[in-house]
């Protein structure tokens, strides 16, 4: 299974930078408590609590994307990708973790535990695109 599309890794590094850009890195920079309201958080009414969650959300926002950007202008370089693609298995492979844990304890909307189930997705395609 793993390796199985490798011929296609580039075009599978591309998109998912495009996706994490447009879906994650953006919104979170520029509109995090927005974002937050999409995925049915509630959003603190505090000024302290909403300068801490828009603090956070756009910190990720900068990482998700300066992540995507060296994703994007690597992604045709052979050499590189069995690292980027570490990098995305272990991006996922977190996710999935940390979206999980929220849904045992139940400290999360029903969105976010709909969402371990994508983030397995990307991780199942991750290792199907991964040069090996």
């Amino acid at each position: 299974m793993i390796g199985l599309w490798a011929g296609q890794a580039s075009e599978f590094l591309i998109a998912a930078s495009v996706v994490a850009v447009l879906a994650l890195g953006l919104p979170l920079l520029l509109v995090p408590l927005t974002w937050a309201r999409w995925l049915r958080w509630p959003v603190p009414q505090a000024t302290d609590g909403r300068n801490l969650a828009t603090y956070f959300g756009r910190c990720l926002g900068a990482v998700i994307c300066v992540q995507a950007a060296v994703v994007l202008f690597t992604a045709d370089d052979p050499d590189l990708q069995p690292l980027l693609f570490a990098i995305l298995i272990g991006d996922f492979a977190l996710m999935i973790a940390a979206h999980a844990w929220g849904a045992v304890r139940g400290i999360q909307p029903i969105t976010e535990t709909v969402e371990t189930f994508a983030w397995a997705v990307f991780l199942v395609l991750a290792l199907l695109f991964c040069p090996v």
